[in-house]
């Protein structure tokens, strides 16, 4: 495994081999930031964490063949808000309510993030705008991805992604000032 290699490379030669380092290289490197982003789907870590794991799953059988048209991170993104949304259409869109996964102490990924009180209320606030909005903050702020690569991800075009984010970084700001957070 040669650091800093970049993931398309590492998951089409664990293809050709089923290299347990490569696939294990990419799960290193991808867990936690696609648990977070599927829990903001179903504010319950622990089906995001089931659904993280059935995500690698996917990529590990090899039935959903990886094209080349994006990022490797963009696939397996737009894997788990796929297994995320068909979660929410069987459960009839029951959510379990934010406050209490924030509340519980777990030792989860998310709970460094939440550590910090100006995080914490981040957090909080995020979860309660436009889901759309904050899928499209949470990718472009928290993944890095560009727009290009969220607009594959959120299955939209590189303006509403741009319209996403504005209108999301106006509806978060609001909702913060709401909550108290001083600009």
């Amino acid at each position: 495994m040669v650091m800093g290699e970049a993931d398309e490379t590492v998951y089409l030669r664990f293809l050709d081999t089923s290299s347990n380092d490569d696939l294990r290289t990419l799960f290193e490197r991808y867990r936690d930031p696609l648990t977070l982003f599927i829990f903001g789907f179903l504010h319950n870590m622990e089906d995001a964490e089931e659904l993280m794991l059935d995500a690698f799953a996917v990529i590990a059988s090899g039935t959903n063949v990886f094209s080349g048209k994006s990022s490797f991170k963009t696939w397996l993104f737009a894997i788990g808000r796929n297994l995320a949304y068909k979660k929410l259409r069987r459960n009839h869109f029951f959510f379990v309510p934010l406050e209490e996964e924030l509340t519980a102490d777990s030792g989860r990924p998310d709970e460094e993030l939440l550590k910090d009180e100006r995080s914490k209320m981040l957090y909080e606030a995020l979860g309660t705008i436009n889901p759309e909005y904050r899928q499209a903050l949470h990718l472009t702020y928290f993944e890095g991805m560009s727009a290009d690569e969220v607009a594959d991800v959120l299955k939209k075009n590189r303006k509403q992604v741009y319209n996403l984010i504005s209108r999301g970084k106006e509806s978060l700001r609001s909702k913060l000032i709401e909550m108290g957070f001083e600009e």
